[in-house]
This record gives structure tokens, C-alpha cells and sequence, in this order.
């Protein structure tokens, strides 16, 4: 599809850069890309689940969604744009599970374009898009744990296939809450390279 002219110039990099991840398989688009957003994303989330934890969490698996379905991206709007509602829809999905207390969520924020972006908590049913990122988590997560140190990839299935709380897994494995924390962290750590490089170096 032909590249819009009303596009800023970021937008326009963002593009190129999609091209060089999809077309080239170059890590480095993908290492930019997640570069530019993966602040703005984590923080966007954290408004949304105010929980630090769950925001890292929630961060790594939006990364992990666009970038599985990078190749489907149509530049008739910014990356950011797409980027951010994957993100969005997959932590309304991850509180309605979850049943967290949160406060509205009727804002919006500007994307790449100059475009005012609605974020909207939608009625309790999940629609077909929401469920279909439902059932893509465990997956989208597989195509990354099993690099993983062995240790790690039972923290990570506990927390991700089990579904289990920081709580619950303490209990499970018989391990301090604390240390349980650290290592889902550096599991988070080792996931995060994973998504950007794509490639195996542990």
C-alpha cells in the first residue's frame, strides 16, 4: 500500500523499519522499534493496572503480539497507533481476568499523526478480537520460553500457562516472595532480549 504524505517523519521511519523487520528479518528494525515504544507502552499500561509488575508483564506480551503479527501491518495508519491498541486491548482483557479495580479509562492519547486515540474499557463480553488475543497469550509466550534457562521457564509457565499470583508461586515452589519476584524479573529481562533480537544468545 502506498505511504501516505500527511504522515510525520517518525511515522515514516517506523515504517521503513517494518519493512527492514518483515522483509530483511533485520534485528536491529526490531530492536529500534521496541526501543522507540517500549516506554511509552509500560507506562500507558501502568496507568491502566498500577501494578508494576503486571506492567512489565503486560509489556513483554504486547511487544511479543506485534511483532508475531508484524508482517499484517497496513501503513494506512502509524505504527504507534497499531502498537498501542494491541496493547490496550490485551490488558482490558488481562483486568477483566484478573477482576482489578481501576479507574476510568475514557482518555486518549496522540499518536505519530497528530490523531487523538481513544483508549475505552468496552462492555464485560469479550468481543471476537478480544478473544482471539485471549487465546494467543499462552502461545505468543511459547514462542519465547523455551530458550529460557530451565529455572526460569517453571517461574515463567507458572506465571503465564498457570496463571498463578507472586503469592501463590512463592507457595508452590516453597521459595521467599522476594526471590520469587527477582527471578520472574530477570525471566522478564531474558524474554525482553529474546523479542528484540529473536534470535538464541542464553
Amino acid at each position: 500500500m502506498e505511504v501516505k504524505k500527511q504522515f510525520s517523519e517518525k511515522a515514516l521511519k517506523d515504517f521503513r523499519l517494518i519493512d527492514e523487520a518483515v522483509h530483511q528479518n533485520d534485528e536491529q528494525a526490531y530492536a529500534m522499534l521496541m526501543k522507540s515504544y517500549k516506554k511509552p507502552v509500560y507506562h500507558m499500561i501502568l496507568k491502566m493496572v498500577r501494578n508494576v509488575d503486571d506492567a512489565e508483564d503486560l509489556t513483554i506480551e504486547a511487544f511479543a503480539k506485534a511483532f508475531k503479527n508484524l508482517h499484517k501491518f497496513k501503513k494506512d495508519y502509524t505504527f504507534s497507533t497499531w502498537l498501542f491498541r494491541i496493547a490496550t486491548n490485551n490488558t482490558i482483557d488481562f483486568i477483566r481476568k484478573k477482576k482489578l479495580e481501576t479507574t476510568s479509562l475514557h482518555s486518549s492519547y496522540t499518536d505519530d499523526n497528530g490523531s487523538s486515540v481513544s483508549i475505552d474499557l468496552p462492555d464485560k463480553e469479550l468481543n471476537p478480537q478480544e478473544k482471539a488475543i485471549k487465546s494467543q497469550k499462552v502461545e505468543l509466550i511459547q514462542l519465547f520460553v523455551t530458550k529460557l534457562p530451565a529455572k526460569y521457564q517453571r517461574l515463567v509457565r507458572l506465571r503465564y500457562f498457570d496463571e498463578l499470583s507472586y503469592d501463590e508461586i512463592a507457595q508452590e515452589l516453597n521459595a521467599p516472595l522476594g526471590t520469587v519476584k527477582a527471578q520472574l524479573h530477570r525471566a522478564r529481562e531474558l524474554l525482553s532480549d529474546l523479542v528484540k533480537n529473536k534470535r538464541e544468545h542464553i
